[in-house]
């Protein structure tokens, strides 16, 4: 394959891709351990983590959005080719495309709509139960998480018309 004027921003959407999913994976683990401590409190100390549920949930949110473009980026959703496997190998590539085009299309609503309600969320104040947390900043964090998974989609899709890949 030869290199392309774009070649260097595929490599840094890829290499944004993988250090947000290595930032999702510390978060992920960062709240199990969370959760292990709470519930060893919970047997023998009779306490636990003050908000470990609220804690865990906006962790679980984060984490998700950040896994999401690094799998995109190797085309690891899950894919059903039964009814296409019969059709010219550049026909199901244009497929492939097509339905990572969608996917970015329906990822940049999903993003666009997460932003509106990090708006309404910090405009009202909206903050978690028993922490006090202000909500806001997560739902943002995912709609930014949103949108660049919008371009990575995109950019796989033209990865795949190209190259076949």
């Amino acid at each position: 394959m030869s290199e392309g004027p774009l070649s260097s921003d595929k490599a840094l959407l890829g290499g944004i891709a993988a250090g947000l999913a290595i930032l999702g994976g510390c978060l992920m683990l960062s709240a199990a351990v969370m959760v292990c401590v709470s519930v060893a409190l919970r047997k023998f100390a009779d306490s636990a983590v003050p908000g470990d549920i609220e804690l865990v949930q906006i962790a679980t949110a984060l984490s998700v959005f950040a896994f999401l473009p690094l799998c995109q980026w190797h085309r690891g959703n899950i894919m059903v080719d039964t009814f296409t496997t019969w059709l010219p190998e550049s026909v199901q590539r244009g497929l492939d495309a097509l339905w990572d085009i969608v996917y970015g299309l329906v990822m940049a609503i999903v993003a666009w709509r997460l932003l509106v309600g990090a708006g309404d969320t910090l405009r009202s104040n909206t903050v978690s139960m028993i922490l006090g947390l202000p909500t806001g900043w997560a739902i943002g964090a995912c709609a930014v998480m949103g949108i660049f998974l919008t371009f990575v989609a995109f950019a796989t899709a033209a990865r795949r018309m190209r190259s076949g890949v």
